[in-house]
């Protein structure tokens, strides 16, 4: 008898674990099943293939993840860790970190889909010595991430910088989240440094629509130290950059872009759209979008035609058509359908499912169309733009619509002329580290 109350709470305990995993079983069969169906199959970032034979389904995986519970990334099915929401993933790397068998290898690219990334060392360094890389560009796009890169590339190349000399020590072309953090190390540091971009503080977040929700976690920037951000919108992230850039000291140089890089006998010189710089050495932290992919079609020249949201309130009473079907479209066309008075906005894309967005921005653009404030016309293509109109085919029917202005959401082009012309090799990545 004395036993049977021993026995019956283990029991007890043991039949409550067996039911909660075989009910996280079926919960996360079912959202690797509504993702295949839905097309999101494909890692956009950075992302883990797990070995089944090593892998124990501890679950220390899913319980490192930092997107989750809010984002279903990863999940046990069978007993064994599964990445269950592919396109959830932005590469936070920590399932690796937290495999306590190393079953977890991380890479980027699939078997299906190739990723095209500069040949880059361990520490940053690219083939051509002296030319270093770090963020976005090197496929590290998490904004964390991107940060620590940028830190750690300016420690190695302060550790190796050549001592006196007219040259600078680096220049550092780019300022979004690695550029920032790699010119506050490089003035920590007391090196002889510049920092030239393109556009403004920030570089792709600068680029993001307003109000985007920005997700971060803790990050250490150089002086600074931790910072702690949770999530934030893209106004208070960069109203926090600007004031560290401030009270630090940093003078970058905004609207400043760079046109060349060629070798000399002590380093690299840099020529910008507003000068030249001889340096040691070159830190390349810019964007993975170098130009921004166009549809190639009659009048996509006209002003009304821009490449990025910035203002959804700007286009109020205007006729408006977005083209693409990745996050940045739909976010642009459901921002625009969402304020008030806006004369009409249609969303184009030319295949038969979002397969890339985020099923948030997916539902904000079903609600929107359901509302009747959004025209989603899915495996259509634009062919041709007017300065009153548009020219569509959808249905293997062309038709012209009413139109003031056009947003092409449809992602960039890798920079790889500019990286091969200074060298710079480039492979494609198909599911490899």
């Amino acid at each position: 008898m004395e036993i049977l109350i021993y026995l019956v709470p283990i029991a007890l305990l043991l039949g409550w674990f067996a039911w909660k995993r075989r009910h996280a079983h079926h919960v996360n069969v079912e959202i690797h099943r509504q993702a295949m169906e839905a097309g999101l199959n494909e890692p956009t970032s950075l992302h883990p293939v797990i070995d089944s034979l090593h892998c124990i389904g501890c679950g220390a995986c899913v319980m490192a993840c930092p997107e989750q519970p809010e984002h279903h990334v990863l999940g046990l099915i069978d007993g064994k860790a599964q990445l269950i929401g592919p396109t959830e993933c932005i590469g936070h790397g920590a399932c690796k970190v937290a495999c306590p068998v190393g079953a977890i290898e991380l890479v980027f690219g699939t078997a299906t889909r190739g990723v095209d990334l500069p040949r880059v060392s361990p520490w940053f360094e690219t083939n051509v010595p002296g030319i270093f890389i770090a963020g976005e560009l090197g496929g590290m796009g998490l904004i964390r991430n991107a940060i620590e890169q940028g830190r750690q590339a300016v420690e190695q190349i302060h550790a190796r910088r050549p001592k006196g000399g007219g040259s600078l020590d680096l220049l550092i072309i780019g300022a979004g989240p690695a550029g920032f953090a790699a010119s506050l190390a490089a003035k920590e540091r007391g090196m002889n440094f510049v920092t030239i971009e393109q556009e403004s503080l920030g570089g792709c977040v600068f680029q993001y629509p307003r109000g985007k929700i920005v997700m971060t976690q803790a990050a250490k920037l150089p002086i600074v130290g931790e910072i702690r951000l949770g999530t934030t919108s893209k106004e208070e992230l960069l109203e926090q950059w600007t004031d560290i850039e401030k009270k630090a000291g940093l003078r970058l140089n905004y609207q400043e872009s760079v046109q060349a890089v060629s070798r000399t006998d002590g380093g690299f010189r840099v020529k910008s759209s507003k000068g030249e710089y001889d340096a040691h050495t070159v830190l390349l932290t810019i964007g993975r979008r170098g130009t921004p992919r166009k549809l190639g079609v009659p009048g996509e020249d006209l002003p009304k035609v821009v490449y990025r949201l910035i203002e959804p309130e700007q286009y109020i009473g205007q006729h408006v058509l977005v083209v693409g079907g990745g996050d940045s479209a739909l976010e642009a066309a459901a921002s625009i359908a969402e304020v008030n008075d806006t004369g009409s906005v249609t969303l184009s894309y030319r295949s038969d499912a979002f397969g890339r967005a985020k099923p948030k921005n997916r539902e904000r653009v079903a609600q929107a169309e359901q509302a009747g404030r959004l025209t989603v016309l899915m495996k259509s293509q634009v062919r041709s733009i007017a300065p009153d109109a548009v020219v569509l085919t959808h249905d293997d029917r062309t038709f012209e619509s009413r139109n003031d202005a056009v947003i092409v959401s449809a992602g960039g082009v890798l920079p790889t002329d500019f990286l091969r012309s200074i060298g710079i090799q480039v492979e494609t990545k198909w599911g490899t580290a």
